[in-house]
């Protein structure tokens, strides 16, 4: 009996063990807790690609605000400011240069809008493909667009130029200017003029003048070559690429012994013996 009794207060013991019951317990709560954790990394992952893509497209924003209104990058494409801009160079354009009040002056490189003045104005065919090409652009990652150009300011409103001298040297307003940063061997110009530029006008040449389509191949243009003020973009004034190149756009004082044109005028008006082309 005494056996009996023992067996029989053992079993419900054993149905109630607190052991067995919080193993139970334990099995689903884990299965609860992987299941909580894998639905908030599935949430998690979700919100991390388009952060990135947030994050990236903010970016891109902020440096088109900084292209369109303090520094552009440039690519240059072509020899015509050799040695001065190389090919391939991505330049940093200040646009910040000449928006108080100040203008370009002689010797400074400049970016330009020549609409109107280089090239005529056509109606963009593609808008979409041209918003996208001058996005790239405005982000130095394509070339310009067939309006833009670099080249080097010769003379301001009231100059007068005139190419050549008896010893074959450019003259602004009756002085020479020794222009060394000319490619070595280049002479000022192949093709003689002799012309007044007008008020808010700029007559602008590139440095490597037998590579250079500027505005002595523009003098039957619209304009007759020069360009207008407000068509400038800003002064070129650091090369960003390639790193090897990485330094300010040297400047010169070619200029610095140029008087300033007479307060009324010059005697003679401008007097274009030929023009030409150089591509």
């Amino acid at each position: 009996m005494d056996t009996e009794a023992q067996h029989t207060e053992r079993g419900p013991s054993s149905d109630t063990d607190p052991d067995r019951e919080s193993d139970t317990e334990e099995g689903p709560r884990s299965v609860r807790v992987s299941e909580d954790s894998a639905a908030s990394d599935e949430s998690d992952g979700a919100p991390s690609w388009r952060r990135t893509l947030l994050v990236g497209a903010a970016c891109v924003a902020f440096l088109l605000l900084v292209s369109h209104f303090v520094a552009q990058p440039f690519l240059i494409p072509s020899r015509s400011m050799e040695p001065t801009l190389q090919v391939g160079d991505r330049i940093l354009v200040n646009k910040l240069a000449y928006r108080f009040g100040d203008e370009p002056r002689r010797g400074d490189v400049v970016v330009f809008d020549g609409t109107g003045s280089f090239v005529r104005e056509e109606p963009e065919s593609d808008p979409l493909g041209g918003l996208l090409r001058d996005g790239a652009a405005a982000l130095g990652l394509a070339e310009p667009a067939e309006t833009d150009f670099v080249k080097r300011v010769v003379g301001t409103g009231g100059d007068r130029v005139v190419c050549c001298d008896e010893d074959g040297r450019l003259t602004v307003n009756g002085t020479v200017v020794v222009e060394r940063y000319l490619v070595p061997g280049d002479q000022p110009s192949a093709v003689p003029f002799d012309i007044v530029v007008p008020p808010d006008r700029l007559w602008v040449m590139g440095d490597h003048r037998s590579q250079s389509s500027d505005s002595r191949d523009h003098l039957g243009s619209p304009g007759g070559g020069m360009v207008p003020v407000d068509k400038v973009v800003g002064r070129a004034d650091w090369i960003a690429w390639p790193f090897g190149r990485w330094s300010g756009v040297a400047g010169t004082d070619a200029f610095d012994a140029v008087p300033a044109p007479p307060a009324g005028g010059h005697p003679t008006g401008p007097a274009v013996p030929g023009t030409g082309s150089r591509g």
